[in-house]
């Protein structure tokens, strides 16, 4: 009997092809053959879900988009169940923030390509859309952060100013984490951004 593959599967075993050749040589290597070839296929089997390389480079962006949301999105309600200014919210809030940072083999794969797909959008047109959508919505989840961090009066000025300074932040170290492992530790990111909510919390009394 001819062999069953499962679509789905196929396209997430590709996409991870994709992320690994972004992590260790660059978007620009990313080719339908190299692809193929990272994955075990032909190309023609890669071809059968994809019909060149802007839409399995699009699939593959949306796909990791939806990876790293979906993390921090399965991390908020801890941090909406924690009293605000206990031990527990801020760890919760520590722990989905990591959620956008390079701190273990995975997510360092997956945020350099984030990273690389981003910086790619600028001048590849079709990758546009993606990149707009990873920041409004990693851009939304940094605000609910902040939020519960802030006064309930806040003004909202302050809290989207806030929330862009955060989001700076962990661009910072995620870059700052890829391309400096030795001294950019896990360590080093996680004290860095306790720093930052040490100051946003104070600012916030």
């Amino acid at each position: 009997m001819p062999k069953i593959v499962d679509p789905d599967a196929r396209r997430r075993d590709v996409v991870d092809a994709v992320l690994r050749i972004i992590a260790v040589d660059g978007l620009e290597r990313a080719s339908l053959r190299e692809v193929a070839d990272e994955a075990g296929l032909a190309v023609g089997s890669v071809r059968h879900y994809f019909a060149g390389s802007d839409e399995l480079l699009a699939f593959s962006f949306a796909s990791v988009v939806d990876r790293v949301v979906g993390r921090l999105q399965a991390m908020l309600p801890a941090t909406d169940a924690a009293l605000p200014g206990s031990a527990a919210h801020r760890q919760a809030v520590l722990t989905l923030l990591g959620g956008m940072l390079p701190l273990d083999e995975e997510r360092a794969v997956e945020i350099c390509a984030l990273m690389a797909f981003r910086s790619a959008a600028r001048i590849r047109p079709f990758l546009a859309p993606e990149a707009d959508r990873s920041h409004r919505q990693v851009a939304a989840i940094a605000g609910r952060v902040v939020a519960g961090l802030m006064p309930a009066d806040e003004p909202q000025e302050n809290l989207v100013i806030e929330a862009e300074r955060l989001l700076a932040t962990l661009d910072g170290l995620g870059m700052h984490a890829l391309l400096q492992p030795a001294w950019m530790t896990a360590e080093m990111c996680t004290g860095v951004l306790e720093r930052h909510l040490d100051g946003l919390v104070r600012r916030g009394h």
